[in-house]
């Protein structure tokens, strides 16, 4: 036999449906009763697990703004925003799952028999909690502001009780978490002696008003010490100004002892004029009479020639005091000397002036910084007085407002006003979950599943050798005949099982 037909004889075959077929009868007692018995088994848990349900919504809403018990104001509350964030309905719903939550539900819905012992009512009661968190259902509505609530008894009536229960107990929770007892009546008390408090700072302050003698110690410190700035830049002007005036002084002095008391304003050259007149008369006089003697004598008469020598004497005298002027000199007092000697006077004068003025800015600097450190002190002790009367104020109002926001939930928890809202009641539901008919196709189908599995399981695990393919994949040998098993009657033309010592023909 050639090697090809030798590995197509030794490679393993796949089952037929045949093969299949006789596997499954083969084994029909074990698919039959592992049938029934998942069949009743599925139908008995059927009828015995929880099959109504009934269930409620609760809406999550910002219908209102509690106030919060804190020191400081509250912030204006956005309801332009009417999402509800994730983190608000997680929190509602870990409530409504609540342990000591469902505790209540089943003590107030009689989940706990009432005969039961009260040294084992405490375990009855927590077992019976555990039950109805396994069974209860709480989820949050995917984009939405709902909350499904839903729970699964036997009894429908008794599905809608319990939930009626933890609605009605899950919204007295809601209360009392987001409104704690008695916050009017705390409100009230610090309100009273917020006031009180206030008076007394008030009174306080107005005490040391009057008794202080100053209506606002700050604004008049600050007056003093602008006044002194003003006092001190003067002084410091002043000092400056005295030593520019003792400067002045001292060149003026310089000056007066260069300069002189008085001098010539006014200096005249000039003619005598009446004499200079009387000698040209005496000379006209003279040239007369010489002419008039000439009409009678010679010129060599003794008169002629007494007149020719007086005219030549006057003309002598006039010529000489042509050569000799008379002089004329003014003097009066030196400007530049009187006006060093009155501004030296008037620096003396400045100078004392401003000693006297520097004396008193001293003195009023002095008063000023004393009044401006009084002014300090007071303005402090004033300022501590009105922190403690704003201080005051403030929580008088605080109060104030939380009282009336207080009053405000009060009245809105009386009214039934709150951020949530059970918007589906439970109702006890009239048909199960599911239909009979559908449990018993899906308990068909899970029976007959698990019924064939059975019978190829214990087909595998059976080390019977029945078919000529078994042989073959068991030994890896190719199988040239196979003898069926002789029995005492005619020969079965059906194949028979054999062991798997049996010899096979090669």
């Amino acid at each position: 036999m050639s090697a090809g037909l030798i590995r197509n004889s030794c490679a393993t075959p796949s089952p037929t449906l045949r093969e299949l077929a006789a596997t499954l009868f083969g084994r029909s007692r074990l698919m039959t009763i592992s049938f029934v018995v998942i069949l009743l088994g599925a139908m008995v848990y059927v009828f015995v697990t929880p099959r109504y349900e009934s269930h409620f919504k609760i809406l999550v809403r910002r219908g209102r703004s509690d106030p919060v018990v804190s020191p400081r104001p509250d912030s204006a509350v956005d309801f332009t925003r009417s999402e509800i964030p994730e983190e608000e309905l997680n929190s509602e719903v870990e409530l409504l799952r609540d342990a000591d939550l469902l505790k209540q539900v089943v003590q107030m819905a009689e989940l706990v028999p009432a005969g039961t012992a009260e040294s084992k009512r405490p375990a009855e009661v927590e077992r019976a909690a555990r039950q109805l968190a396994q069974r209860l259902s709480v989820e949050a509505v995917k984009k939405s502001s709902l909350i499904q609530v839903g729970y699964r008894d036997t009894d429908p009536g008794r599905a809608a009780r319990i939930l009626a229960t933890l609605s009605a107990l899950y919204v007295r929770m809601h209360t009392s978490l987001h409104r704690p007892s008695g916050e009017m009546q705390f409100f009230e008390e610090q309100t009273a002696e917020s006031e009180e408090r206030l008076r007394q700072s008030e009174a306080q302050l107005v005490h040391f008003t009057n008794t202080r003698g100053v209506a606002s110690a700050a604004l008049e410190r600050d007056i003093a010490l602008q006044k002194l700035g003003e006092a001190e830049a003067g002084y410091r002007q002043m000092d400056q100004d005295r030593v520019e005036n003792e400067r002045r002084i001292t060149a003026l002095r310089e000056q007066i002892a260069s300069f002189p008391s008085r001098s010539v304003t006014v200096k005249r050259w000039a003619d005598n004029p009446e004499l200079l007149q009387k000698l040209k008369s005496r000379l006209l006089e003279l040239l007369l009479k010489r002419t008039e003697l000439l009409t009678r004598y010679e010129p060599s008469y003794r008169l002629v020639q007494e007149v020719d020598l007086q005219i030549e004497e006057t003309r002598g005298a006039i010529a000489a005091e042509g050569l000799t002027p008379v002089r004329d000199e003014t003097t009066d007092k030196d400007p530049n000397y009187e006006w060093a000697r009155m501004e030296l006077e008037k620096a003396q004068v400045q100078s004392s002036s401003l000693g006297a003025r520097q004396s008193d800015a001293v003195t009023q600097i002095a008063s000023l910084r004393k009044l401006a450190q009084h002014m300090q002190s007071d303005s402090v002790d004033q300022q501590a007085l009105m922190r403690t009367a704003k201080a005051e104020e403030d929580n008088y109002l605080l109060y104030l407002r939380k009282r009336e926001e207080a009053r405000i939930g009060d009245a809105l928890d009386e009214r039934q006003i709150l951020n949530v809202a059970v918007v589906e009641p439970p109702v006890a539901p009239a048909l199960p979950v599911h239909s009979v008919l559908l449990y018993f196709v899906l308990a068909f189908g899970l029976a007959l599943a698990f019924s064939v599995g059975a019978a190829f399981t214990a087909e595998y695990f059976d080390p019977t050798i029945r078919t000529p393919n078994q042989a073959r994949g068991l030994l890896q040998v190719p199988v040239l005949a196979w003898l069926p098993e002789r029995t005492s009657g005619a020969t079965s033309p059906n194949l028979s099982a054999i062991g798997r010592s049996k010899a096979v023909v090669q």
